[in-house]
Formats: C-alpha cells, structure tokens, sequence
C-alpha cells in the first residue's frame, strides 16, 4: 500500500517544493527539523484494510512543520498567542488541527469533498472510513524514544560503561555524580559530539547493523537471564550484550529532562545514564521549559488522539495515526514503541471510543537534506559553527494562509514593541488562532 521510502519522499519534496526559502537554515550554517503528516486514502472502490492484494492508494501531505526550538517558562503567555514548543513534530500537529478544522466546515457546509461525514448522533461528525493519517519525523523523537542502546564498534561520545557496572547493573553509583562536559554535550544525538556517528553502523565484520534494542525498564531488581520472554534491552542489561554479541557500552542521550518532583535519570556511567520510560520536558538554554518532550505528546495523542479538546466537541470519535515514519537516523523499533504506547499500557478509565494505539513504527532509509547529519557532511571542513534554525515554518492544507514563518515564538520579525498589541498578528499554529476557527464552527451545528 504504502513504504517508509514512499512517505518520507514524498515529505522531503513537498518541503523543497511547496515551502519557502523564508524560515528554511542557512546553506552550510544551519540545520533543522522536519515533521508532516500524510492523508492515505484508496482509489475509488478500494479499502484501506482490504487483505486480498495489494491497494492502489494517493498520498497527500496535509500539514508540516519545521523547527528545534523551544521558549523557557518566563517568556510564556497566559493569552495563548505565542508558540512556546516549536518543535516541528509539534507544529506539524497544530497544522494538522487547522486542516482538521476546516475540514469540520466543509461537512458543516455539506460539501462533499470532506474528509468527515454525520455521525450517528446529530451534530457530531466520523472520518471516513477508507483513510489513514501516518505521521512523518525526520529524526527520532526527543525525550524517551530517543534512548538507545549503543554498542561498542560505534564511534563513542561519552565515557563507555565501565567493566564492574557491565558485570553487575545493580551497583550503587553517586546519585550526585556529575556528568563531565562530554556527556553534556552529547544529550541531544544531533549534538556536534554525535556528529561523526555512522546511522546505520556496521558490525566489526563490516555489515550493516540497525539499532533494534530498548524496552521498559523493569526496576532495580534484573530480570532472569535464563527467562525466554527476556527482551533485547533487559538481556543487554544484565549481560552487556545484545543478542547478536554485540556489547552495550553507552546509550545515545537525550537533552529532554525529568519532570521535576518525579523519578529522575541515574545518572550513572554509560549504559545506565538514563531511566527509560520517564516523562521528561524539553531542555532550555539557562530558563527551563513547561513542554514536554516529542515523545511524551505523541505518547498522549496515541491515547486521546490528534484532534485536542476543541475538535472533540464536534467528533464522535478521536482521530488517531495510523503509522509513525522515521526519517534516516539513530532509531530504535523498540525504543519507539516503548516511548510511543509501550509506557501507556496502564492507562484505563477511558471515555468510550479513547484507546491506547498501537501504532506501526517504520523507519526511512532516506537521509533530510537540511537535517544536521546531513548539514554537516557536507559543510565538511568549512569555517564556523553548524548551529540548529531558529526560524519554524508551519504549512496547512487550507486554502487561506496555508503557511506561516515563526521566530522564538513569535510570526518573524515581530520586534518587541509589537508583542502584546491587539494589531499585532499571532502565528497560525498558536493556541488562540487554532482554537478561532473551531469556536466560529459552535454555532452551526
């Protein structure tokens, strides 16, 4: 029906063809982050689960987003005109919400070209059966999904496990223990620590290996080695070794940080760094961020849906993705499942129609043109600094002002005088210019 290939091309040429210059990273200087997602639907008198052969499908990007950047807490506004996560993953959704929304009108207007038709209750609307929505990311998500084993014919960033904690994960380290600068560094995997390792690496016989390690951490207390239900994770845990003999010495870090007041990271040498599982918020540069990470917010749209609160009011059911692509990059199939509904296995006491969803997870072998890997292999030995975008771009498949160019926040080049001022324009994605819409479509139903 459909590849990972197919959707991540289809993302990388719609980014290059339909966005502009304006918001996209400086050539040789900057990198950014891309996210989308792709309404799949079958030609005429096909289904999208049929299982007789295969389904001839059109595939169209219906929302985008591009950014790396995040406001710290101080600069967040109770008005709900300021767009205080960036991230692209993030702005992707908020546009999805915006073609979501103006969908809901064209059912409301009775046009037949709507995604949406009556519900069974007067007033409320379905999706169409025959569609699916997959969710596109250029890198792993930050936070949980972006914890991965990494094995020791990788080039390192930060210091390896050391032999006593491969022998015995159970050892009590220094919860205090600093983390040197490196370790620091190497938080985010796109840090310019991380930069020189392979995204596919190769096993010392020189064979392409691809990360496939990583579920819930099970406690303190190691699981049975001799159990035959052992995952990937917990046999690398108690023995330092992947199934495939491999050993684990580090895992590629996160720069996503704890919720404050829960559990924290260990903090211990290599391997044990991080605990997995954790919500965590997204890292600030000096003021600490209120968002929680990439991972977390897919996480709660696998359980509540992609719709948000608002929309919910005009739907008889929640709107879930269907499938979650990676772009080229470290990923990790089981650390992505962990991250993405593994963790939420628990959650009950759902409203009728609300789920966990177990979404399948796919990974591209197509490289982002303008992601950092990417950036800087070929920046190569130029002068200066490779340093994330500051600009997001936001894209809708709605006929009014489908895209929108941000800058901490704010639509760019808003100065400082402008912020506050009832003239003064809001950025689409924000909560305020979503939420319009859907407040105008109230009286109609």
């Amino acid at each position: 029906m459909w590849t990972a290939d197919e959707i991540a091309r289809l993302c990388y040429e719609h980014y290059g063809n339909r966005l502009p210059k304006q918001g996209k990273p400086e050539p040789n200087r900057e990198w950014t982050l891309l996210a989308a997602v792709v309404k799949i639907q079958p030609t005429a008198g096909q289904a999208c689960d049929r299982s007789d052969g295969p389904v001839q499908v059109t595939k169209e990007v219906v929302s985008m987003g591009t950014g790396t950047k995040c406001i710290g807490q101080s600069k967040m506004r109770k008005s709900g005109d300021i767009l205080n996560d960036s991230h692209a993953e993030v702005i992707a959704r908020r546009s999805f919400q915006r073609y979501l929304l103006h969908q809901l009108h064209l059912a409301a207007a009775l046009k037949e070209d709507s995604i949406f038709l009556p519900g069974s209750q007067r007033g409320l609307w379905k999706l169409r059966p025959d569609l699916l929505f997959v969710f596109f990311s250029s890198h792993t998500p930050c936070g949980d999904a972006s914890i991965i084993p990494m094995l020791e014919f990788e080039d390192q960033p930060c210091c390896p496990v050391s032999r006593d904690w491969a022998s015995n994960p159970s050892v009590e380290t220094n919860d205090n223990l600093e983390a040197p600068e490196d370790k620091r560094k190497c938080e985010d995997p796109e840090s310019p620590v991380t930069k020189k390792m392979r995204l596919e690496p190769r096993t010392p016989d020189g064979t392409a290996h691809r990360q496939s390690f990583g579920s819930q951490e099970r406690g303190p207390n190691p699981p049975n080695v001799n159990s035959s239900h052992l995952t990937a994770e917990e046999l690398a845990t108690v023995t330092g070794m992947t199934p495939s003999g491999a050993r684990v010495v580090d895992v590629y870090r996160t720069g996503a940080k704890c919720v404050p007041g829960g559990a924290g990271d260990s903090r211990k040498p290599g391997a044990a760094y991080h605990r997995v599982g954790l919500l965590r918020v997204k890292p600030g540069r000096g003021d600490r961020t209120c968002s929680m990470s990439c991972s977390d917010k897919l996480a709660r749209w696998n359980v509540l849906g992609c719709q948000g609160a608002l929309l919910m009011h005009f739907l008889e059911e929640p709107i879930y993705l269907s499938a979650v692509v990676i772009g080229k990059c470290p990923c990790s199939q089981e650390a992505m499942q962990r991250a993405l509904f593994g963790r939420c296995q628990n959650v009950s006491a759902l409203p009728e129609g609300f789920g966990v969803q177990e979404v399948k997870i796919q990974q591209s072998d197509l490289l982002f043109e303008q992601s950092r890997c990417a950036v800087q292999t070929k920046k190569a030995d130029s002068p200066g600094r490779l340093v994330p975008c500051g600009a997001a771009i936001s894209w809708s498949a709605v006929p009014e002002q489908p895209l929108d160019v941000t800058a901490n926040g704010f639509p760019q080049g808003t100065t400082k005088k402008g912020v506050g001022r009832p003239q003064a324009r809001r950025p689409k994605a924000c909560e305020i210019s979503v939420l319009q819409p859907g407040i105008e479509l109230g009286p109609q139903q």
